[in-house]
């Protein structure tokens, strides 16, 4: 079963919670035991798991990856994004997740995220759930 979730983000950088969409795509595959990976087909976003009690964590996760990789920067790339997909390889383009009893396998404060690093865009990302 492939299924995809939109996303659309509003800001240059951006991490929005996803948990609930990728939660929805396992219910109706009604799979119980299996493994659910999800993958950014972009190369200036990516997708990873985190803490999902407190937001500010998302705001931290931001202010860092700008400090550390900042917009400008004498970059080479043509385009004028070369920081969005240096935050991307970073951040990683995919995660998989064990599915137990028809749930997601995340710890008791992760979520999964979807990290914006070009926007505001229509984005993509792609679930993949492989029953067994």
């Amino acid at each position: 079963m492939l299924k995809e979730i939109e996303v659309r983000t509003s800001s240059r950088v951006e991490v929005v919670d996803i948990t609930s969409q990728v939660e929805g795509v396992l219910k109706e595959s009604k799979v119980k035991e299996g493994l659910l990976c999800l993958y950014v087909p972009h190369t200036t976003a990516g997708v990873f798991i985190n803490e999902n009690a407190d937001p500010s964590v998302r705001r931290d996760i931001i202010k860092e990856l700008n400090k550390v990789i900042p917009f400008d920067d004498g970059y080479t790339h043509l385009e004028g994004n070369a920081a969005a997909h240096i935050k991307s390889s970073l951040m990683g383009a995919s995660e998989c997740i064990p599915v137990n009893g028809g749930r997601l396998l995340l710890g008791t404060w992760q979520g999964v995220y979807f990290g914006e690093f070009d926007g505001p865009r229509r984005r993509r990302v792609l679930v993949k759930i492989i029953e067994g």
